[in-house]
């Protein structure tokens, strides 16, 4: 994993699902986010694997595009999962990769679905929802937990966010 500092909470597995390695997965999440930018929108990606490593679905980020403001590459990719599944909620033990940090309107879409991890890229000073702002997985409250691991290809995520800002402001 490229990476400044590894983030973990709750029991992550030691090993990925089969046939992938935590990379390969945000991969798959960070191509996501490519199409988010070829749309003009902030380059965020997730995709959404079973407990074996099939891939379920991805999302890209798309607010401005669909005029909705919970079109976040998470709420996607779950969204798309759950309508292929024909089920508002995902097989146990599923992974979500993105490449950024969950917002809290992501956290508790992750928590609803029943999501059973979570690996991330970049952390999100701003709004971050799992280690940054709020230790999401921890939550007394919440009626599901899921574990997570943070800065996976973390240095990739963040120039292809910093990119797309810089560009922007020219």
């Amino acid at each position: 994993m490229h990476s400044s500092k590894i983030i973990t909470r709750g029991n992550p597995p030691t090993e990925p699902p089969e046939g992938h390695t935590w990379r390969s997965m945000m991969d798959i999440a960070m191509r996501a986010g490519f199409k988010a930018r070829q749309n003009d929108e902030v380059p965020i990606g997730a995709a959404l694997f079973t407990a074996q490593g099939e891939l379920l679905a991805t999302g890209n980020n798309s607010p401005v595009i669909d005029n909705d403001p919970t079109a976040h590459a998470e709420v996607i990719c779950i969204r798309n999962a759950c309508e292929s599944l024909n089920n508002y909620r995902l097989p146990q033990g599923t992974v979500l990769a993105v490449t950024l940090e969950p917002c809290i309107m992501c956290l508790g879409a992750i928590i609803h679905a029943r999501v059973g991890g979570v690996i991330f890229g970049a952390p999100d000073l701003r709004a971050g929802a799992i280690v940054s702002n709020l230790e999401g997985t921890d939550l007394p409250f919440v009626n599901h937990r899921f574990w997570t691991i943070g800065g996976v290809c973390e240095e990739e995520c963040k120039t292809m966010l910093q990119s797309f800002f810089l560009q922007r402001r020219k």
